[in-house]
């Protein structure tokens, strides 16, 4: 019969611990399997992943072209339905009341609502996006599910253009009242 006390762990699966420092007898050598000198022989000395010893690395050598979309990504912030219980019923919640509850926080482009779980009561949710069986089980439960909106690009106004086409004046230095007194006293 198996008891707590007679399990053992499956052989192979627990290893000796390599004890550095103990001297030549312990079968690690004098220098615990670091070899002689230098950098990853000292304490301390350790080099980076990727360093190429001051040799211009892979990664500056190679040429960078292409569109990355990584620049252009929209990070949403997703709730789950099942988070949103703790919220009273007929209760609004918007971005404001969900950042006051911890359940986003951060910077990001917008709030999207996951249908993980179910919702207890009705509420009423303002969020960027939901997914459908969210927008679903939100009004099965008696909620409304408003889509915010969505947040105008600045577009440019008349006085940005025209300050775009006009061209700009170079400042040029003023001159001293001295030298001014100079430059007319040569004219006479």
């Amino acid at each position: 019969m198996m008891r707590l006390h007679t399990l053992r762990p499956r052989p192979g699966a627990r290893h000796r611990v390599k004890r550095l420092g103990i001297g030549e007898s312990s079968g690690h050598g004098k220098t615990s399997g670091k070899g002689h000198k230098g950098q990853k022989a000292r304490s301390g000395g350790s080099l980076r992943l990727g360093f190429e010893g001051g040799q211009m690395p892979l990664i500056r050598r190679l040429p960078k072209r292409g569109f990355n979309n990584a620049a252009f990504h929209k990070n949403y912030a997703t709730v789950n339905l099942s988070d949103l219980n703790e919220f009273k019923a007929g209760s609004t919640i918007n971005e404001q009341a969900l950042r006051e509850s911890k359940l986003i926080r951060g910077n990001f482009f917008g709030i999207k609502i996951l249908g993980d779980g179910e919702l207890k009561h009705g509420l009423t949710i303002e969020a960027d996006k939901f997914s459908t069986s969210a927008k679903e089980k939100i009004e099965k439960a008696g909620g409304t599910a408003t889509v915010r909106e969505a947040r105008a690009p600045r577009t440019e106004t008349k006085e940005d253009v025209d300050l775009a086409a006009k061209p700009q004046k170079r400042s040029t230095k003023k001159t001293a009242p001295k030298a001014k007194a100079k430059k007319a006293a040569r004219k006479k």
